[in-house]
Order: structure tokens, then sequence, then C-alpha cells
């Protein structure tokens, strides 16, 4: 499920200077969060933008989610 969901998300050189896209489309992934951000809901989002589905939604917080989890290095400042 999570491989079907990541293959909605789209960097295309080009379209939207590379940024993530929902389905190749002129929509960005910042876009979704940004509305979800400010408080917009799931479904307003999708009858503001019916172009949308669902699974666009998902995807795009499956994407953020997988991009901010990295790994994190720690330096020893008291080491000799």
């Amino acid at each position: 499920m999570e491989t079907e969901l990541l293959n909605r998300i789209t960097v295309i050189p080009g379209l939207m200077g590379g940024r993530p896209t929902i389905r190749g489309i002129r929509f960005q992934v910042a876009d979704v969060l940004g509305y979800l951000a400010a408080g917009m809901t799931e479904t307003e989002l999708l009858e503001t933008f019916p172009f949308l589905e669902n699974d666009d939604i998902k995807a795009a917080l499956l994407y953020a989610s997988k991009k901010i989890n990295h790994p994190v290095i720690r330096v020893n400042n008291n080491a000799a």
C-alpha cells in the first residue's frame, strides 16, 4: 500500500521547479500539507480541489513523513 501511495508523488524536472507534485499535475505536496496545516479538513480540501483524491492526501502525508524521518548523527563534543 505504501508503494502505491508513494507512486502518486512525482518529481518532474521543469514542473513546479522540480518540487514533488501530486500525480504529475501542477499541485505540490507542499500545497496539500500547507492547507492541512492551516486547518482545512481533508473533506474541504477534496471539495475545493475536485481533481484531488483521498489517496493523494494520504500520499502527501506519507511522503512528508518519509522525508523528515532521517537518521540523526550525534557528535560527542567531549571526546579527546
